[in-house]
């Protein structure tokens, strides 16, 4: 009987600790925005994280959206029309690569969905395709 006790003993002991190392990870986990911060959307310079600097980066300036592409080579130049806070149209109005599948006058739906410091995530529908992108603010 004194091992029953003693082993349960040691798994509420265990259990105990997981639950407090979990509840402190948890902790270290940064939560999102609540509410979105949709305005970091409006001006500045960003990157995607899953492409270095030199493949991609977008500014926006004055309602002016500019992808450059190839080290700043090739761009793709949007305006902006912010319908609310978190919802805007991108219409393409100029680009400089001939073979990028953008052409001038489509128009991208986007919606910030998250916020979390400087990170955004947009979802971006397109003639019914819907896709998510996150953009990390750096300027």
């Amino acid at each position: 009987m004194k091992l029953v006790k003693t082993l349960f003993s040691a798994g509420i002991l265990l259990i105990a600790a997981t639950q407090v190392q979990a509840q402190s990870k948890d902790k270290e986990t940064k939560k999102l925005d609540n509410p979105v911060k949709c305005a970091n959307l409006k001006e500045g310079k960003f990157l995607n994280p899953n492409y270095p600097e030199s493949i991609w980066y977008m500014t926006i300036k004055d309602n002016i959206q500019t992808e450059y592409l190839n080290n700043g080579k090739d761009f793709i130049k949007s305006t902006v029309v912010f319908l609310d806070d978190c919802n805007y149209k991108r219409i393409v109005m100029e680009k400089s690569d001939k073979n990028d599948p953008a052409q001038v006058g489509d128009v991208f739906n986007n919606k910030i969905v998250a916020t979390q410091d400087n990170l955004l995530k947009v979802n971006t529908t397109f003639e019914g395709s819907q896709f998510d992108v996150v953009y990390v603010k750096v300027k």
